[in-house]
């Protein structure tokens, strides 16, 4: 019997997490990127290790890896979006604040994908309607909610809309400091958290986040259990759009546009 999307996007996901975890506290060998970015030893091997559950069950796909870029033919219209460990600065100084995510675009609707916490065992999942964490064998469903009044924001340079948005200026307005209490992971679980009720929202600058291995997955579980989704000036998510507001409902949601835009984010 053939594995479904999303028990595939659950495996793959799990099999990174076993990676990262095994590589924890470890000497890490460091692979200079762009600037102080770099990726370890763990994050290639979990991409690796996905990438081969991947590839087992749906050889005729595409993937695009954080660390390996895109491989495949391209012809069916299938796209997994692979970020093997999100949070590598964390890691590397032995801090347990990480995501593995795969998510799949496809021509079908919904987002399947998953996020795994290598640390907790936790792997939040969707198959693109509803949303559920998994722990120690068991389901239960995702329910967002703002009762926490936590937003964590994305610190996290560069900045590339710091003309018209800047984390650090977000922190500091009197607003959002009578409204809601800050909190920074650095690392796109975060998301996921939005989700499963654990923040009540989630801001980034960030940009190109429709197709986003970082953000897929995240985004995914978020539109599965009816958070609100958009970029900073509130119109809708597109690939190269200006940043990300996730919110638990619609009241945090504008209250956070509110007090973006007196950065002065502007629309389109």
């Amino acid at each position: 019997m053939s594995i479904t999307d999303e028990a595939l996007a659950v495996a793959a996901a799990e099999a990174g997490a076993a990676v990262v975890r095994s590589h924890y506290g470890s000497s890490l060998t460091r692979f200079t990127k762009i600037g102080d970015d770099f990726a370890t030893t763990a994050d290639i091997e979990a991409e690796k290790a996905i990438l081969d559950v991947l590839r087992a069950a749906r050889p005729q796909d595409d993937v695009v890896g954080e660390e390996s870029g895109r491989t495949g033919s391209g012809g069916n219209g299938r796209t997994w979006l692979v970020d093997p460990l999100c949070g590598t600065l964390n890691y590397a100084a032995r801090t347990m604040l990480a995501s593995v995510n795969v998510a799949l675009h496809s021509g079908t609707g919904g987002t399947v994908a998953a996020a795994a916490d290598p640390f907790s065992g936790e792997v939040f999942w969707t198959d693109g309607n509803a949303a559920y964490v998994r722990h120690a064998g068991t389901d239960e469903p995702l329910a967002p909610s703002a009762q926490s009044k936590l937003v964590d924001v994305n610190l996290d340079p560069p900045f590339p809309s710091r003309d018209v948005f800047l984390g650090a200026r977000l922190l500091a307005d009197d607003d959002f400091i009578d409204q809601f209490q800050p909190r920074v992971v650095s690392t796109s679980l975060a998301v996921a958290w939005v989700a499963a009720g654990r923040r009540a929202a989630y801001v980034t600058d960030r940009r190109d986040l429709a197709r986003s291995v970082h953000f897929a997955a995240g985004i995914a579980l978020c539109r599965a259990t009816g958070c609100v989704v958009t970029a900073l000036d509130g119109q809708p998510l597109h690939a190269g759009g200006n940043g990300l507001v996730v919110a638990a409902d619609e009241p945090t949601h504008a209250a956070l546009l509110a007090i973006i835009s007196k950065q002065g984010v502007r629309k389109g």
